[in-house]
């Protein structure tokens, strides 16, 4: 396979050449380049029957891993690694903000004997509770002691909870082991480039060998340490993530190149995020008036992406030392000073009880949208749609227009329901009372949905949802999402067929990710 690889650039002129390469490459790494769907059967959409029972195992609960099972199942960071050995141009960490929702940002630091009696807490309170990840707010992998000794304190008391790491891969390499010896199945690694003049772009420095290096150096050093990490996880069987920042004009076009350099090397999932570049974050690209990627930029090239491997779009780009579902928030309720004053009981059995109903949950949402879909075989039209899902969690349609942070996005066609997205937004309804400046922003969030499903919605937001063209839609309160939506669609294209309505294809829409939370 060593071979293999010395051959890519021989092979590079010769397409046919270059894709049989990449496949044997990839089918040695476990997850060969083709499947149903012409592309790699892991995903954050796959299911039971779709991998292997190893793997399978470790995705099934893991809300980041697999797109389903985030609608049911939560995680939480735990802020032990402040320190980091790169600087990136989108990056500003604080570490005493409660207000801002994006990587980076904690409200305290821990120690590892703080974040494992936190860890204790929150998984006896949230039985749903799965997955502990350490993401920062600087580098696991630039604190190793903190880090290691966190998920030794963890494995020993809480052992049926998953373990992960985020690491940006300059470390990476010479952790690998130590990383396995610890259990951890789930390893994050960002890559924003694989041409280091391009990385020069991004990372004004690194720190490696006890050296600050700056521009194509550290590039190269970070790109070639990063893939070397990736194959060294792979290889030992853990499954490997990989975050990239889209950044218009930056790396955009150059992340279809970075999609299929992962991919040959084993990655399970590609995350591609847009980047948060809002000048009040304090970040070199936010100050320099840099742009973040509208939503249909994002879309395109994550569809694009999708050919080659399976895409991540549920990502929140989440702060780190969040809890709870992705999309929520409830660190403010597990602040140190509280846990410190807690009775914690670890109860494993009653976790698993909780966790046997939830899947219980799962099968039936399951199979009524298997069911709606039925309804929907044999249809013929061309004809795609985006909705806007405003929702609790659960795989329901369960909240109320004015009380939504953001909103789910799906794409319905003949196939049926398919997550894309979601979309972080202003609170419509504040104080009993709505906000006519919010529901702007609102509404130019999910300005390319045909339709917002709520499970309620007050007179004046309906009005102003019909006349941007959006269909407020409240009949499916509380039912399943997806069997709703597939429902929605067949009637859709009933009304298109009859004359009743006209197919409109709707306009670009604004991506507000880390916007500022309420406190």
């Amino acid at each position: 396979m060593e071979e293999a690889y010395q051959n890519i650039e021989h092979d590079a002129g010769d397409p046919e050449a270059l894709d049989d390469l990449m496949q044997k490459i990839a089918d040695h790494k476990g997850c060969g380049t083709s499947g149903g769907s012409g592309k790699s059967s892991c995903g954050t959409g796959a299911g039971a029957n779709d991998l292997a029972p190893e793997i399978w195992e470790k995705v099934k609960n893991h809300p980041c891993y697999s797109e389903e099972a985030h609608h049911h199942y939560a995680r939480m960071h735990v802020a032990v690694a402040p320190a980091c050995n790169i600087q990136c141009n989108y990056c500003n960490r604080k570490y005493d903000c409660a207000n801002e929702s994006r990587p980076g940002v904690v409200s305290e630091k821990l120690t590892p004997e703080q974040a494992a009696k936190k860890v204790l807490a929150v998984a006896s309170t949230i039985p749903q509770m799965t997955v502990l990840g350490i993401a920062g707010p600087g580098d696991p992998l630039a604190n190793p002691e903190k880090t290691f000794k966190t998920f030794e304190l963890i494995s020993r008391t809480a052992p049926d909870i998953k373990l992960c790491l985020s690491t940006n891969g300059l470390a990476l390499p010479d952790h690998v082991d130590t990383i396995a010896k610890f259990n951890v199945d789930h390893v994050t690694i960002t890559i924003n480039m694989t041409d280091p003049e391009i990385g020069a772009k991004i990372y004004p420095w690194i720190f490696w060998k006890h050296k600050r290096i700056t521009g194509y150096e550290a590039a190269k050093i970070l790109t070639d340490r990063q893939l070397q990490g990736l194959e060294m996880l792979t290889e030992r069987g853990i499954l490997c993530k990989i975050n990239s920042v889209m950044i218009p004009g930056v790396n955009d076009k150059h992340l279809v190149e970075v999609n299929r350099a992962v991919k040959s090397r084993g990655a399970f999932l590609h995350n591609i995020m847009p980047l948060i570049s809002a000048p009040e974050h304090g970040t070199v690209f936010g100050l320099t008036g840099q742009r973040g990627p509208s939503a249909q930029e994002l879309k395109a090239l994550q569809d694009s992406c999708e050919g080659e491997m399976n895409m991540m779009r549920h990502c929140r780009q989440c702060r780190a030392d969040a809890v709870g579902l992705l999309g929520e928030d409830r660190s403010a309720e597990f602040t140190t000073d509280k846990i410190m004053e807690m009775e914690v009981n670890y109860d494993l059995e009653s976790r698993k009880a909780y966790q046997s109903k939830v899947e219980e949950e799962r099968i039936a949402k399951v199979e009524a949208k298997n069911a709606e879909l039925e309804t929907l075989a044999g249809a013929s039209s061309d004809i795609q749609i985006l909705i806007a899902v405003a929702t609790k969690g659960s795989g329901r349609v369960n909240e109320h227009f004015g009380h939504a942070k953001e909103f789910q996005v799906y794409e319905l066609s003949t196939k049926g329901a398919k997550f894309v997205g979601h979309r972080r937004v202003d609170l419509y309804c504040q104080g009993g009372y709505g906000e006519e400046d919010a529901l702007e922003t609102v509404i130019r969030a999910i300005n390319d949905c045909a339709a917002v499903f709520v499970a309620k919605i007050g007179g004046c937001p309906k009005d102003s949802l019909r006349a941007a063209g959006i269909d407020p839609v409240d009949q499916y309160a509380f039912e399943f999402i997806e069997q709703s939506a597939i429902a929605y669609f067949k009637d859709y294209l009933a009304k298109v067929n009859s004359g009743e309505i006209a197919h409109v294809i709707r306009g670009d829409a604004d991506i507000r990710q880390g916007a500022y939370v309420p406190v």
